[in-house]
């Protein structure tokens, strides 16, 4: 039964922090219209 109870209390507290971070939406911040840029190794 003990559990169960703890099965429970770990469930809401996940649920919670989901929909809190819902709420909060999403973040301001933007991204860097630069691409990324990587290097590929030369094929042999």
């Amino acid at each position: 039964m003990r559990a169960l109870v703890a099965a429970a209390t770990g469930l809401a507290v996940a649920l919670a922090l989901v929909l809190t971070i819902t709420a909060m939406g999403d973040p301001s911040g933007e991204t860097s219209p630069e691409p990324l840029l990587t290097t590929v190794p030369e094929h042999p």
